[in-house]
């Protein structure tokens, strides 16, 4: 196990000091590969895209799987939740890759399907991956709309495991609807909701298929993450320990936010 797994780790973290182009003998180059990074104004618009769409695309995941979550759970049969559970997760066993081109075509600006819905209510066609806010709208929709399902099955699992004698109590109390999802629902789902965000933060924290397949990073810089450092720093231009220091830096943004969530996490999650 430690073959595979730790002696692979060690080496990316030992690459990020060195030089290496794949062709010639690595040469340690100490910090520099951080440096050089911390001084390209594109991989901090990169880094820094990658935390803004973090921030939308994980909240608005979360809050899609919580709101069809409790409708699913408290509307419908337990035929039509099977139903769900299935077509809600389908789509995250796609190919990202796929997906994206799919998804391209759909918002293309001239011949897409989305334009020609909107042409026939008399909305003009919109240049939805030609332009830096379409762009990004676009990226974070599809790359919600095929990780959603995930989120989607933890909470509703939560859910579930609410017994059904809490809700009665808190009906006699006179709380319905919101009041139930606030003083019920959401604190015992509180520790699947941990999961779900974790999840979630981690998988849009890594973020490459859709900006890359979509837009390629553009229009300019405007949809480039931050996974698409590494890649084009290890797989165009061989600069293989830029790449790992990148990645190195991925990691421990990461870490740290994971952690911040744990620490957070005793605020607001109650366990049974």
């Amino acid at each position: 196990m430690g073959i595979f797994t730790l002696l692979p780790i060690a080496g990316s973290l030992a690459l990020a000091f060195f030089r290496w182009d794949l062709l010639s003998a690595p040469e340690f180059a100490g910090v520099d590969n951080f440096l050089t990074l911390g001084a390209d104004p594109t991989v901090r618009t990169a880094f820094l895209n990658t935390i803004v769409f973090v921030i939308v695309a994980v909240t608005l995941q979360l809050s899609l799987a919580m709101f069809l979550a409790v409708m699913v759970q408290s509307r419908m049969p337990e035929w039509l939740r099977l139903f769900f559970r299935s077509t809600f997760f389908f789509p995250l066993v796609l190919s990202a890759a796929g997906v994206s081109i799919f998804m391209s075509y759909l918002f293309n600006e001239q011949f897409g399907v989305v334009n020609w819905l909107l042409g026939l209510v008399g909305i003009p066609n919109v240049p939805w991956l030609t332009t830096p806010t379409g762009a990004a709208a676009v990226v974070i929709f599809v790359f919600v709309w095929q990780n959603f399902g995930f989120s989607f099955l933890i909470l509703l699992g939560g859910i579930a495991s609410i017994p059904k004698e809490l809700y009665e109590a808190a009906e006699l109390d006179g709380a319905r609807g919101w009041g139930a999802f606030r003083n019920v629902t959401f604190p015992l789902v509180s520790p699947s909701l941990l999961v779900a965000s974790v999840t979630a933060m981690i998988m849009a924290l890594q973020v490459f298929d859709q900006p890359y397949v979509l837009t390629r990073g553009g229009p300019g810089d405007s949809t480039r993450s931050a996974v698409m450092v590494v890649f084009e720093a290890a797989f165009q231009r061989l600069e293989f320990g830029l790449a790992s220091a990148a990645g190195l830096v991925l990691m421990l943004i990461i870490m740290l936010i994971t952690w911040a969530q744990f620490r957070l996490s005793r605020r607001f999650v109650f366990y049974q």
